[in-house]
């Protein structure tokens, strides 16, 4: 009994340490997950700064074109510098989605077909051994039932 109760003890240790890793996982992951939000918040802010900086500069008489065009080149370059941190992000977060479909989901559809075909041997051997013999049983009682009222031992 001691030693059922030292496994279920230690069981219930294992469980609550699992649980406590979960929750730090958790909170690692909402850390980070605010940290990225804050960040590109952070980001968009400094963009309409500079946007409204640039139309107040551009907007004073006497500015010349050729500083316009330079600001507009500029302003395209940053753009596409911010386009391809978007595709290298876009990467990344393919890359660990195939890495996840791989890794984690691939072994639970494995296991899970390996489960239903167990269930289908199951089922098979549950047929042939139990179902069928129970169902001949029944055939040769009736008949033997039919049989004595064919007789006249059984009454109709």
């Amino acid at each position: 009994m001691d030693d059922v109760d030292s496994t279920m003890q230690s069981a219930s240790a294992n469980y609550r340490g699992l649980k406590e890793e979960s929750q730090n996982l958790s909170a690692d992951q909402t850390r980070r997950q605010r940290l990225v939000v804050i960040s590109l918040v952070a980001l968009v802010v400094i963009l309409i700064g500079l946007t409204v900086g640039a139309f107040l500069y551009l907007s004073n008489e006497g500015t010349p074109t050729e500083r316009i065009r330079d600001i507009m080149i500029i302003f395209m370059a940053f753009e596409f510098m911010i386009l391809g941190l978007a595709m290298v992000i876009l990467i990344i977060q393919l890359a660990t989605l195939i890495n996840l479909i791989q890794n984690e989901i691939r072994p639970i559809l494995e296991s899970t077909n390996e489960t239903a075909n167990t269930m289908r041997g199951t089922a098979a051997f549950l047929s042939d051994n139990l179902v069928e013999p129970v169902i001949k049983i029944n055939e040769y009682l009736y008949g033997l039932y039919r049989l004595f009222e064919l007789i006249g031992i059984r009454k109709k």
